[in-house]
């Protein structure tokens, strides 16, 4: 198999030095997936550098990225960056910020390499958008989360009984089984979301608030609701991963 040169849109989701003018990225792309690459020379501050790398390649900054994919190798090679948007109202606002580091976590360990996912790049484009309303973030990373689950194949059941398959009564509080994959009228004991095993108690509000994700797809206004709703959601991939992820603390905290 030939190497494959592309060009696509693209957003940073992880980046670490490689040396002191090279980085090692890994992008979020519009047609290719995710992609892990080395920018060799993107440090550097010579003309020819600054023309092939505008701007930089900064985590949660969007740009049209140029480069080659080749079959033997682990990292492909970025040749060019022109960056289109810095998002710099995330340096303005911390909780947007952990928001957005959270997503790119998140994003990165669940999607594999060269799997295309365009839905999940318009994602994260809306979801950074969206974090220019401040008073909106946990109703837009509840809109990330769900629609990421879904389009990554892990969407949760919450219609009907996850482990059953019959219909869910009504009740003040249910269960979260990740490994029933969903909502389940089976007693769980006194854990909490935040916990770290299941299942887990929910509130009906926080079955709502994914009813409406599911459905409509607009979020409910109650922000302990909404709160509460991310929280499940984090956990449900801390078990989906097997593992936690460092940014989850942030979503996490509080717990109730």
């Amino acid at each position: 198999m030939a190497s494959a040169r592309f060009k696509d849109q693209a957003v940073c989701i992880r980046h670490l030095d490689w040396s002191e003018t090279s980085q090692i990225v890994v992008l979020l792309t519009a047609e290719h997936g995710k992609i892990r690459g080395l920018a060799k020379g993107s440090k550097r501050t010579s003309k020819s550098s600054v023309q092939r790398y505008s701007g930089g390649i900064d985590l949660l900054t969007r740009g049209e990225i140029v480069g080659i994919i080749k079959p033997t190798a682990d990292l492909a090679t970025l040749t060019e960056w022109d960056l289109q948007e810095p998002y710099r109202h995330l340096h303005l606002d911390l909780a947007a910020q952990w928001i957005a580091m959270y997503a790119a976590d998140v994003s990165n360990a669940l999607m594999a390499d060269h799997d295309a996912h365009p839905v999940m790049f318009d994602e994260m484009v809306l979801l950074l958008e969206s974090l220019r309303d401040r008073t909106k973030p946990q109703a837009a990373l509840a809109r990330f989360q769900w629609r990421m689950l879904v389009d990554l194949g892990y969407k949760p059941e919450v219609s009907v009984d996850a482990a059953s398959g019959e219909e869910l009564p009504t009740a003040a509080t249910y269960t979260f089984d990740a490994r029933a994959g969903g909502v389940t009228s089976q007693p769980a004991g006194l854990t909490s979301p935040g916990s770290g095993v299941g299942p887990w108690r929910v509130r009906r509000e926080t079955v709502e608030v994914l009813r409406s994700l599911a459905g409509s797809g607009e979020c409910a206004t109650d922000e302990q609701a909404l709160r509460r709703a991310n929280r499940l959601l984090c956990v449900y991939i801390r078990a989906i991963l097997d593992r936690p992820l460092p940014t989850m603390d942030y979503i996490l905290e509080g717990s109730d």
